[in-house]
């Protein structure tokens, strides 16, 4: 679901020691930004009351969010980026104090770039029920307690009316294009849907019009592996110690979806049956290469992702279903006026290539008739976070004057 899974932009071979040690110590109850962190380069829009889909309500619910580029006089140069399941802000930028990990999209977003932050004013929220600043579970009540498990059941729907009331604070009324992927791609296909008179330009990447029951089912697992974790708590586990948190759950909740974000072929090139050391993984007590890279990418999550979180934003992905209230999949997707691209990896095992197809048949607005863009990538849904030169030549022809 997001490049932040697998954290690097050109897979090496094997986890390193040295990447090992990196994770030596005992991992936080919670990797979320919590308040009197640094901020890094964050902003926040304070957007007030909210009433979720679902029937929840918060009195106070803030959006954090990262600029690029600069704004122009007639503020019609505004561009929104919204990433992943377990992306954030920080879509441009080293990793540095209040930004746990570097940019997920510093190929695509910058001066000369596809999204040309020469020209366009970026704009990159975290998602609602996230844990890099926007309030969500990790978020304090008015008692000074975590909402934990309260944190009201979030939807995709949700994650957008929060996105357009950012939009009202930040004072941008009209978005020059909306681009998202995976879950960000959710998003922006519920933006060109619900909110057709704010945008010009849209970018679905890798994601459905539906969450399918095969989507559904492995999202599933991934909730249980962390809900089964004895040390979750019933979801307050912010007070434990460094290392009796639920890190075990929500990292094997990780490595479950990594299986999915990458394709077969490139797992069976990269590590075919590979020891991790010179220790024999057959009955010797080694590893298999494979098992150690799941394992190490698995543990680092732990350092900057909040396990509440997970869950949430889960939960809001399975709630995905552009045709809910609105006369099916059709007639929701022909609301777009939105001028329309839809990109697909052909490795993708998660959210596949027929699922990019269909919103391509449906949508009025797409730029390539009734088909789909698909990008030949090894690396399956992670391809839309590695394939830089390919992602960016297809935003660059939609964003063309």
């Amino acid at each position: 679901m997001d490049w932040q899974a697998s954290e690097d932009t050109v897979p090496s071979e094997f986890v390193t020691d040295a990447q090992i040690r990196s994770l030596a110590g005992k991992p936080p109850a919670s990797g979320a930004w919590r308040d009197g962190d640094p901020v890094g380069r964050r902003h926040f829009a304070a957007i007030g009351a909210f009433d979720f889909e679902g029937g929840g309500h918060l009195d106070s619910v803030k959006i954090a969010y990262e600029t690029f580029g600069e704004l122009n006089d007639t503020r019609d140069n505004a561009i929104l980026v919204l990433h992943a399941l377990t992306g954030d802000s920080h879509v441009v930028g080293a990793a540095e104090p209040g930004h746990p990990t570097g940019g997920w999209w510093g190929g695509i977003v910058g001066p000369g770039l596809a999204i040309d932050t020469d020209r366009f004013f970026v704009v990159a929220p975290n998602m609602l029920g996230s844990c890099q600043g926007s309030t969500g579970p990790s978020s304090l009540d008015a008692n000074g307690r975590e909402l934990g498990e309260d944190f009201p059941f979030t939807t995709i729907r949700d994650q957008v009316r929060a996105q357009a009331a950012m939009s009202d604070v930040i004072g941008i009324q009209r978005w020059a294009a909306i681009i998202g992927g995976s879950m960000g791609g959710m998003d922006a296909l519920e933006w060109g849907i619900e909110y057709p008179d704010r945008l010009d330009r849209l970018a679905i990447i890798a994601a459905p019009a539906v969450s399918s029951a095969d989507q559904i089912s492995l999202n599933s697992v991934q909730v249980e592996a962390i809900h089964t974790d004895p040390l979750f708590h019933g979801g307050q586990y912010y007070d434990a110690k460094d290392g009796d948190g639920p890190h075990r759950g929500l990292a094997l909740a990780r490595r479950m979806a990594l299986l999915n974000y990458r394709s077969p072929s490139e797992l069976n090139e990269r590590f075919q049956r590979s020891w991790q050391s010179g220790i024999s993984p057959m009955g010797g007590g080694g590893r298999f290469a494979v098992e150690s890279y799941l394992d190490f990418h698995g543990n680092k999550f732990t350092r900057r992702f909040d396990a509440n979180s997970y869950i949430t934003l889960i939960q809001a992905m399975n709630s995905h279903d552009v045709g809910r209230g609105r006369g099916g999949v059709d007639s929701a997707l022909a609301r777009v006026t939105a001028r329309t691209l839809v990109i697909g990896i052909d490795s993708d095992r998660l959210f596949p290539v027929e699922d990019q197809q269909l919103l391509a048949r449906l949508i009025p607005g797409n730029i390539d008739g009734t088909e789909a863009v698909v990008i030949s990538s090894p690396y399956g849904h992670d391809g839309f976070l590695i394939e830089f030169d390919a992602v960016g030549t297809e935003l660059t022809r939609l964003l063309a004057d």
